[in-house]
């Protein structure tokens, strides 16, 4: 085992790579500005703003076996590289699969991406563009690993996207649900804990390159069909389409109004990402009953009935099934 730097570590992913590496045995330190949450306890803290030129100062006077970055915008992850690529062995960035060019096919690794954000600053519409700058930036060091990832769920998600079908079930009981007329659409989600466990380990065997990180192949119905029964509804699913979701202000992913899994048909390839080289490179998978009972037991302490970032308010549902069954 050896140093890792995290720069994050006090959000989502980010914290969930730090606690996996501390697990694993490493020496682990984070530097983030702290704003969007906490650091693991069992490692150090640095806090830092990566706006600012002298962000680094306190990581750059050792050398680090490994890096991990998750930021998205692409002037701090040259800054990073510029500041601390020659004190690094391995570095590994977490990207996305929305660097893809073409989102409505089947993506691989050699799928051909959008293109580089010049800025150093990605607005959210920038995200792809943002993401392929900051590749190019991690790719320019000899020893990196860059890690697409898919849709990541499991618990403490601030998405609210994966955890919404289980939770609306447990929360409906034997009432209706609506649920998204797509029942074919590829979907694959990924637990956060399974991702940070699998990129620390590939990191510190020196795997190096470009390899997805993503769940297992599956389909939004048999997602929704798995949520229920962890759920245990015994509710009727009540199937809405496209056509009339949109027209009653519906949305696709993600946001207040929404129903998250559901994405249009040119973003299809987010649910089939290849897996092949992620397998390879001994990529473990729970199973998703077990990611979803984790993820409902998360939703009960964070407040069934809380607002969301991704979903629809139970009223709100209650009056669409109105409309849709009149």
């Amino acid at each position: 085992m050896g140093s890792m730097l995290v720069l994050g570590g006090t959000s989502w992913v980010g914290g969930e790579v730090a606690r996996a590496a501390a697990a694993q045995g490493h020496e682990v330190t984070c530097l983030a500005r702290g704003e969007s949450g906490h650091a693991p306890p069992e490692v150090t803290f640095v806090q830092a703003d990566r706006e600012e030129p002298d962000a680094y100062d306190a990581v750059a006077g050792r050398r680090w076996d490994l890096v991990v970055d998750v930021s998205r915008q692409p002037g701090q992850v040259r800054s990073a590289v510029a500041a601390l690529g020659d004190l690094a062995a391995h570095w590994t960035l977490v990207s996305t699969g929305s660097v893809y060019a073409d989102q409505s096919v089947a993506l691989s690794e050699g799928s051909l991406l959008l293109p580089p954000l010049e800025a150093d600053v990605a607005d959210p519409e920038q995200y792809g563009e943002g993401k392929v700058a900051c590749e190019a930036s991690v790719r320019e060091l000899p020893a990196h690993l860059v890690v697409r990832a898919g849709l990541i769920g499991g618990p403490g998600d601030r998405s609210d996207r994966y955890g919404y079908y289980v939770s609306r079930f447990a929360v409906a009981g034997d009432g209706p649900v609506l649920v998204p007329d797509v029942p074919t659409q590829p979907m694959q989600v990924i637990d956060v804990r399974d991702l940070a466990e699998w990129i620390v380990r590939a990191a510190g065997s020196g795997a190096t390159g470009v390899v997805h990180g993503v769940g297992e192949p599956t389909t939004v119905g048999e997602l929704i069909d798995r949520s229920a029964a962890v759920a245990g509804h015994s509710g009727e699913r009540v199937a809405a389409g496209p056509d009339w979701l949109h027209a009653h202000d519906v949305e696709e992913w993600m946001g207040p109004r929404s129903l998250p899994l559901w994405l249009p048909p040119d973003h299809h390839g987010m649910g089939m990402m290849d897996d092949t080289r992620a397998l390879a490179l001994g990529l473990r998978r729970r199973p998703i009953d077990d990611s979803l009972r984790d993820t409902l037991e998360d939703e009960r302490e964070r407040g069934l009935r809380r607002d969301r970032r991704a979903g629809l308010a139970r009223e709100d549902e209650l009056a669409l099934l109105g409309e849709l069954r009149p």
